[in-house]
């Protein structure tokens, strides 16, 4: 089995947002040392809890401070943005850093801000990009071929290239948490990434109908599905839970329609909190990995084995103590290197 890094750039009630992207370039300098096959950073807007908003400005600097590791969004909405642009973005940073780059894509918002959206999207504030997300995959994977894509505006016509041109393109992976989400992936014949860490969950449903209705557009093409998971892992199952139970308690905030604030120290709450308390916390605590190195190394193989699939994304949610270097997060560093211990 592989293992990959999502890292949402949390930050912690004693960070500023300059401290938490030091801390996901050290997870990303770790994960490149262990032996992850790959890192993605993703993209939110207009909130205090997370600090990354633009996954190719991040991916550029963690190019340049890593060696081996695969570096990719997790992911790109794409309705936020022009085809041109993501394409010209990806295309850049293949040409920087070729062979390691990755495009994953999607169509949420980047957040629950009705205000950003209608800001990024050109004044529109409906989501409207369920009947645009595969045209605007198609246009991104066209304008990064040597040929471009065929385009006009008023009287001119020519074709749209992505430039400088790359030697080979970035994949691109499809993201989503929906049995739609797993047929466009299915159809455009794209790997694809299930949110698992959601807690919603309809996982075996979604990666079902992916493998069915697959579509091989190229001759190697196959069904290539990944799942993403929460994790925190300790010395000690207390430790572990502990240090997750503040990100849980934000995505259920979210889960509420609640405003997010930051991530709340593991001192500043009630760790024997019980996490059944709604049903949106005990959801992510179903879906999370948590416990002792052997503990979270068998649950991540009965995913694997569950799912039939051979990577998963691991998400490093812990939070810390107080008193913690507010530029670093030791937990999440340690969660890294025992799993790797037990599974590379």
């Amino acid at each position: 089995m592989r293992l990959s890094v999502l890292d949402l750039t949390f930050v912690r009630t004693d960070q500023s947002s300059r401290d938490a992207l030091s801390v996901t370039v050290r997870l990303a300098d770790t994960a490149d040392r262990l032996g992850y096959t790959r890192f993605w950073t993703a993209e939110h807007h207009n909130t205090s809890a997370l600090a990354s908003t633009s996954p190719a400005v991040m991916i550029a600097h963690l190019a340049a401070r890593t060696s081996r590791i695969r570096l990719g969004s997790g992911g790109v909405m794409l309705p936020n943005h022009p085809p041109l642009v993501v394409a010209e973005q990806f295309a850049l940073l293949e040409s920087l850093a070729p062979g390691r780059i990755d495009l994953g894509v999607g169509r949420a918002p980047g957040g629950r801000d009705l205000l950003a959206t209608a800001a990024l999207r050109g004044g529109r504030r409906d989501d409207g990009a369920a009947d645009t997300l595969g045209q605007h995959i198609d246009d991104v994977a066209t304008i990064m071929t040597a040929d471009g894509m065929e385009h006009e505006a008023g009287d001119e016509r020519g074709r749209l290239r992505a430039t400088p041109a790359a030697t080979n393109t970035p994949p691109i992976w499809v993201l989503g948490s929906s049995p739609s989400s797993a047929l466009l992936a299915a159809d455009k014949g794209l790997p694809y990434v299930y949110a698992h860490h959601f807690g919603r969950g309809g996982t075996h449903e979604a990666l079902s109908r992916y493998r069915q209705h697959f579509t091989a557009r190229t001759p190697l093409a196959r069904p290539t599905a990944v799942l993403t998971a929460m994790v925190s892992v300790a010395p000690n199952r207390a430790d572990a839970r502990a240090a997750m139970v503040p990100v849980l308690l934000l995505f259920a905030r979210q889960a509420a329609g609640q405003p997010l604030g930051r991530v709340e120290l593991v001192d500043d709450h009630d760790v024997r909190l019980p996490l059944t308390n709604s049903a949106a916390l005990e959801q992510f605590n179903a879906h999370a990995v948590v416990g002792t190195p052997k503990e979270a190394a068998e649950q991540l193989r009965d995913l694997a084995a569950r799912f039939q699939i051979d990577e998963v994304m691991v998400c490093p949610v812990a939070s810390e103590r107080r008193g913690t270097d507010p530029a670093t997060a030791p937990t999440n560093e340690s969660t890294l290197e025992l799993l790797a211990r037990e599974l590379l």
